[in-house]
């Protein structure tokens, strides 16, 4: 009997491209990336200040799964310094340099291509849900990587302003497609933000685990429907699933 999952959303991070290098670093460069740019407007903004916000921007999505974008808390910050009125093209000129610098450590995992080709040769429809604070930064990360025609969607929480687990966030994805949650599978590296919000959809939840970062009690409370080393385990894994009793 024909597997009823034909609907497959992928994370990013972590699932379909890694970093090359540690971030601490990459964010200093990133930071200052920024703050040379609105410099060159004529706006000055310590660096510390801007990646203290975002700390702060971090913890509070954390927490509530809604999400502010990047460009909020600059704008907001700004505003607190005295810059009420920074034209939107100097914001998203700060921003764009700062993603410039953060773009590059990011690169496709190898087997990617490889994968996409089978799922969509075996006719998956495939779409795309991230966790992230700019959603022109994704857009141009999936347009550099050259994968966008494999998509049917890419979605971020910047563009739809839920964060996974959120169940909106899923619920969003899903209705690209206008489907069900137990016609579609979640693959991430994530068991929060993938996997548990999936399982509390009813949708079926694929651990993609060789970037994963996880407790004891995380393993413990989350239990994902399939555990995964590789890409290139997933169709064979989707093809498991045909033969499962209903």
């Amino acid at each position: 009997m024909p597997s009823k999952i034909r609907y497959l959303i992928f994370d990013l991070g972590g699932t379909l491209m890694h970093a090359r290098a540690d971030w601490s670093l990459i964010y200093e460069q990133s930071d200052q990336a920024l703050v040379n740019s609105l410099k060159g407007h004529g706006i000055n903004l310590d660096a510390n200040t801007f990646r203290t916000r975002l700390d702060e921007y971090y913890q509070q999505r954390d927490k509530d799964f809604y999400e502010t974008t990047y460009h909020l808390v600059l704008r907001e910050l700004l505003k607190e310094l005295g810059h009420a009125e920074v034209p939107e093209s100097v914001l998203r000129s700060a921003l764009d340099a700062l993603y410039s610098v953060t773009q590059s450590n990011w690169q496709l995992e190898s087997d990617c291509m490889e994968t996409l080709e089978q799922l969509k040769s075996d006719q998956y429809k495939l779409g795309i849900f991230s966790n992230a604070g700019d959603d022109k930064d994704v857009q141009d990360l999936i347009e550099s990587f050259g994968v966008r025609s494999y998509f049917d969607f890419v979605l971020t929480s910047a563009a739809c302003f839920y964060r996974k687990p959120h169940p909106r966030a899923f619920e969003i994805a899903l209705a690209q497609w206008n489907t069900t949650p137990d016609e579609a599978a979640m693959i991430g590296d994530s068991l929060d933000a993938d996997i548990l919000g999936a399982k509390q959809l009813g949708m079926t939840a694929i651990w993609l685990t060789r970037r994963a970062q996880f407790t004891d009690e995380d393993m413990q409370r989350i239990k994902p429907d399939f555990s995964l080393r590789k890409l290139t385990e997933l169709p064979a894994t989707l093809d498991r699933l045909s033969f499962r009793p209903a």
